[in-house]
C-alpha cells in the first residue's frame, strides 16, 4: 500500500500515540485552555459506554487502519469534488491540507480545536492563537505551508511524540493508521475534516443531544 500520508519528499514527524493524555498535552502546550481536553471513547453506539464521555463534546478524533477498501471509497467520493479554496472568517470551518508525513494526528488535533465552540477556548496570544489567526486569511495551499514552516508547531509536536505508553516509531516509518476529526460547526453541521481529502466534508446536521438529523 502506498504511504497513507504524503510523498516521501516531504518532511516527516514522529507519529503521535493514540492517547488522550498525549493529545491533551500537545494542545495545552500550544495554547488551548485546560478547560478542554481529550478522553477515550470506547463505543459510539453503546449507551452504557457513551455515558462515560464528558458532555458537551466538541469534536471526535477517530483513528483507524487504512485499508484498500477505504482508499477506494475515499478516491471514489473525492473524484467528483473540486479542491477546496476557502479562506477567511466566512468559512464554515477551518480546514488544513496535510503536507507533513505522519502528521495526521496533529492535523486532526488542529481541526478539533480550531472549529466550533472549541475555538473560543484558545488562549489569546498563545502560539495556537497566533497560528490560527494567521491561517484564517490564507487559502489551503498557503495555509499548509504555514503549518509546514511553523517552528512552534514542530517543537510542541516533537515533545508530545516522546510521551505515551509505548516506544514511538521513527519519523521515517510508514504507519498505516490515520486520524480524522469530526467537529460540530457553530450552525450544528457535522463536518468530517481530513487533511488527505480535497476539503471539508459536511456529513449532516446534528440534533440537540447528539445524532444526525
Amino acid at each position: 500500500m502506498a504511504h497513507v500520508d504524503v510523498p516521501h519528499t516531504q518532511k516527516a514527524f514522529v507519529p503521535l500515540e493514540n492517547n488522550p493524555e498525549v493529545m491533551s498535552h500537545l494542545v495545552h502546550q500550544l495554547g488551548l485552555a485546560p478547560t478542554l481536553g481529550f478522553t477515550d471513547v470506547f463505543s459510539i453506539d453503546e449507551p452504557d459506554l457513551l455515558a462515560f464521555v464528558p458532555r458537551p463534546s466538541q469534536a471526535l478524533l477517530l483513528v483507524f487502519p487504512v485499508s484498500q477498501t477505504y482508499e477506494a471509497s475515499r478516491e471514489t467520493e473525492d473524484a467528483s469534488k473540486q479542491n477546496y479554496t476557502g479562506s477567511g472568517p466566512a468559512e464554515p470551518v477551518m480546514w488544513f491540507k496535510q503536507t507533513i508525513r505522519n502528521a495526521c494526528g496533529l492535523i486532526g488535533l488542529l481541526h478539533a480545536v480550531s472549529n466550533g465552540e472549541a475555538r473560543k477556548h484558545v488562549i489569546a496570544g498563545s502560539d495556537l492563537d497566533i497560528l490560527l489567526r494567521e491561517a484564517e486569511g490564507l487559502e489551503p495551499v498557503k495555509r499548509a505551508d504555514l503549518l509546514y514552516d511553523s517552528k512552534a508547531l514542530e517543537s510542541a509536536h516533537a515533545g508530545a511524540a516522546k510521551l505515551g505508553d509505548t516506544a514511538a516509531p521513527e519519523a521515517e516509518d510508514n504507519v498505516d493508521l490515520h486520524f480524522v476529526a469530526f467537529v460540530r460547526g457553530l450552525d450544528g453541521t457535522l463536518w468530517e475534516l481530513d487533511g488527505r481529502r480535497k476539503g471539508p466534508l459536511a456529513r449532516g446536521v446534528l440534533k440537540e443531544g447528539g445524532g444526525c438529523a
